[in-house]
């Protein structure tokens, strides 16, 4: 496709959309190379595995793909966690870039660029190059609903029907906006029980949960997804808190009868004052840290899991400060046991918390470390699910969290 009214860079972003527009997931990385080619540049494309712990090449056709890289201990891993790029040489002298692969926010992986000419103001180009790849993020998360090649580059293995129902419905693991970050995950990926997330972000109010169906399973899957669509059912019809879980409860005994809950934590944050709103339906309280320090728990708001009733409930009240964090989690985090018995427990829970807010680091690399903590940390398979959701409210750090 031509271009010569253009520069070469707006001609290669064009090329990119041209290429794109009508590609299949198992086309984007090509495309992209295609698109780069002209400029002297040698792209790979790598996507995060659903654990988290190393980043898949995108397969290109007549073309070797390289090997897999792990997240920590490399070049790649260090892009990927600080969403910043790095420079390095190859071992025949050209300079090359690791750039961070994000939608938005949302970490998806790391673009490879190997600079193959020598014309050039290395800091201009990796500039161009961010916004190249940042806009590589947004077309490839948009070409995963229409075909499988993309997740499957993330899998390691097989999924059970539970994950896949519950994946499916999530919203993105991060999002940040001018005033706040929200950032959540879940393990094992590959075999949920019944935990889930939710958030929304309109005007000056965020709203954010996290769920934890009865029992294992599909049964406890089914039951976090209904819940969460009859949440999210009444919050885009403009109810607040209480209608919200109202209609969790309706949905839950019209497709339960017989006894099933959800517990969970529902919040309403107003952005602009700090005031928070919450309910605990039966759940572990969130923990509140303040200047780098866990301060206290959040104990207000409680009531009896959803689906079990309890009249009108009442909702826990808290005023947030600029740089607050708030801290979700189910009680397969802090119940997860080790080969003798002992429990990860919650004092070791707010220690990690507090370290990584100590060394500044950003909300999604501190849940992703945390995951692989509680972890590593179970004897054999875990028995329950382990999620966590970390919220920031501060300014500061959404502006950490853009490339």
């Amino acid at each position: 496709m031509a271009h010569m009214q253009y520069d070469p860079w707006h001609a290669a972003l064009l090329d990119l959309l041209h290429l794109i527009q009508q590609a299949q997931g198992d086309q984007v990385a090509a495309s992209v190379s295609a698109a780069l080619r002209p400029l002297g540049l040698e792209s790979t494309c790598y996507l995060v595995d659903e654990e988290q712990v190393r980043l898949h090449p995108l397969p290109e056709p007549g073309r070797p793909a390289p090997d897999a890289l792990g997240v920590d201990g490399t070049v790649a891993g260090r892009a990927f966690t600080a969403v910043a790029t790095q420079r390095t040489t190859t071992a025949g002298g050209e300079d090359r870039l690791w750039v961070p692969l994000i939608d938005g926010t949302e970490r998806l992986g790391v673009v490879d660029l190997v600079i193959r000419r020598d014309d050039c103001d290395i800091t201009v180009l990796q500039e161009w190059c961010e916004s190249y790849v940042n806009l590589v993020g947004h077309l490839i998360a948009s070409k995963m609903p229409y075909g499988d090649s993309l997740n499957r580059a993330r899998r390691t293995r097989r999924m059970s029907v539970a994950s896949e129902l519950l994946l499916a419905t999530l919203p993105p693991q991060t999002f940040t906006s001018d005033r706040m970050v929200v950032s959540a995950i879940l393990q094992p990926h590959y075999d949920v029980g019944g935990d889930g997330f939710d958030y929304a972000l309109d005007d000056e109010t965020a709203w954010f949960c996290v769920l934890d169906g009865m029992g294992r399973g599909l049964p406890a899957a089914l039951m976090t997804v209904s819940t969460m669509a009859a949440m999210r059912t009444a919050r885009r019809a403009g109810y607040g808190l209480y209608a919200v879980v109202r209609d969790a409860e309706r949905a839950l005994r019209a497709q339960f009868p017989n006894a099933a809950y959800v517990t969970g934590v529902l919040c309403e944050l107003h952005l602009a004052s700090g005031r928070l709103r919450y309910l605990n339906a039966g759940h572990p309280p969130p923990l509140l840290l303040r200047r780098h320090h866990a301060v206290r728990e959040l104990t207000g708001g409680r009531r009896l899991p959803l689906g079990l009733g309890q009249g009108e409930p009442l909702l826990g009240e808290e005023v947030l400060e600029p740089g607050d964090r708030l801290l979700l989690y189910t009680d397969g985090v802090v119940e997860a046991r080790d080969a003798a018995g002992a429990v990860f427990g919650v004092e070791r829970l707010v220690d990690l918390t507090e370290r990584s807010a100590l060394a500044g680091t950003p909300a999604p690399e501190t849940l992703r470390g945390l995951a692989h903590r509680v972890m590593g940390f179970q004897d054999g398979p875990p028995r329950d699910d382990a999620t966590l959701m970390l919220v920031e409210w501060s300014a500061e750090a959404a502006r950490r969290a853009v490339v």
